[in-house]
């Protein structure tokens, strides 16, 4: 089994289906992974499998690091569509998330104007009020919802500590539409031989009901696209993202598929 271990603080820049050309910012360490879910298709791995012995990057280490790589960037290219914190697993859980944000923006602003900032989240910090008003100062504001249903969570995304998706979701409507919803949607079975499909209504029309509550100015779907840890996991089909695509859209809400 292949994993995807990115280099820390600065990584890439790399071609994402979803943003174009993004320069990676991890706040985890460069040797392991370190999040408050443990997916099943987590293209890292599974956390005990990949448990670092680096420290976190500082923020100072982060900040000289990026505006280094800007200074590259600048003078030999490739010029950036988007900054994007994401990595080797959950950014907020970094301690100076916050002032490490206001460093990326100061910069971005002093190299490459144009260019967004990115955050991929799995939202469990967002009770935090420093990493909320961290995440309400950048262009894409992405959280996951990949259901709304608990068990299916506790299957497939597998917090590691508390979480309650109720809390999730009112957490989200705060946010007042300045936020992305992120939800992968996959099929197959766990390595235990549990069935896993969450394309179907009983998942999908709950799902649909909290993401049109919450009023979020996207929803990005995706599905699988590289090896997950467990084995038997299968795409969700074009078919399946289309259809769910067109129900968020009948509910007025801007949807895309990557497939």
């Amino acid at each position: 089994m292949s994993t995807v271990i990115y280099p820390s603080p600065i990584f890439g820049p790399v071609h994402s289906r979803r943003l174009g050309v993004s320069l990676g910012i991890n706040l985890l360490p460069a040797d392991g992974k370190h999040c408050s879910f443990d997916c099943i298709y987590c293209e890292c791995g599974y956390n005990k499998d990949h448990r670092p012995h680096r420290r976190l990057p500082s923020r100072e280490e982060v900040r000289e690091a990026l505006e280094a790589r800007l200074q590259d960037m600048q003078t030999n290219g490739p010029t950036p569509d988007v900054f994007t914190f994401a990595g080797n697993g959950e950014p907020t859980a970094h301690p100076q998330f916050a002032a490490i944000m206001d460093d990326t923006l100061e910069l971005r602003d002093r190299y490459f104007p144009h260019v967004k900032v990115s955050v991929l989240s799995n939202a469990t910090f967002i009770h935090r009020p420093d990493v909320f008003a961290a995440l309400c100062k950048v262009d894409n504001n992405i959280l996951k919802l990949d259901t709304v249903d608990a068990a299916y969570i506790r299957r497939v995304d597998r917090p590691t500590g508390s979480y309650e998706v109720d809390r999730i979701v009112e957490g989200m409507k705060a946010f007042q539409g300045r936020l992305i919803i992120q939800t992968m949607f996959l099929k197959g079975t766990t390595d235990e031989g549990v069935e896993v499909d969450n394309t179907s209504d009983a998942y999908v029309l709950p799902w649909l009901k909290a993401v049109k509550e919450i009023g979020p100015r996207q929803v990005m779907i995706y599905t699988i696209d590289r090896e997950t840890p467990d084995q038997s996991l299968q795409k969700a089909t074009h078919e399946e993202l289309d259809r769910i695509v067109a129900l968020l859209r009948a509910e007025g809400l801007q949807a895309s598929a990557s497939y």
